[in-house]
């Protein structure tokens, strides 16, 4: 399991180190989140680099880590700042990566987990607000 490298590698990520996953991920490495379903390199570095293209300034900040014989879990933030939606102050959402390593010491399986509508749906201008009006309408 090559975690610490991993963690330093999420945390430095630029557009030019995506086609370094490689050196992280077994070729058919399986990638689930929210938004995608992929397997293959290929397809995970797309997903990242289109990470870029959709938000500026994309950092990583690792915050926990626990890891067992080839699992591992990181807790993370991702901040960011929207290229679409108008916002110019800084927007962070939080999560989890459940990773798996092969034999080889690579990510075979990465699965991450954060809840879309607190995270991103509801800090939208429009959705947002009808979003935390339901939130309110909701709760006990």
């Amino acid at each position: 399991m090559q975690l610490e490298p991993l963690i330093d590698f999420y945390q430095n990520l630029t557009p030019a180190s995506v086609a370094d996953f490689g050196s992280f991920y077994s070729d058919d490495a399986y990638f689930k989140d929210p938004f995608n379903e992929v397997r293959g390199l290929t397809a995970i570095q797309r997903i990242f680099t289109h990470m870029f293209t959709q938000v500026t300034e994309p950092r990583f900040v690792i915050t926990a880590k626990v890891g067992a014989g080839d699992t591992a879990m990181l807790v993370w933030e991702l901040g960011f700042r929207t290229r679409r939606l108008g916002h110019k102050e800084a927007m962070i959402m939080r999560g989890m990566s459940h990773l798996r390593f092969d034999a080889a010491g690579k990510v075979c399986f990465h699965r991450d987990y954060w809840d879309t509508a607190e995270e991103l749906y509801m800090k939208l201008p429009l959705l947002g607000g009808v979003l935390r009006g339901l939130r309110k309408a909701l709760s006990a």
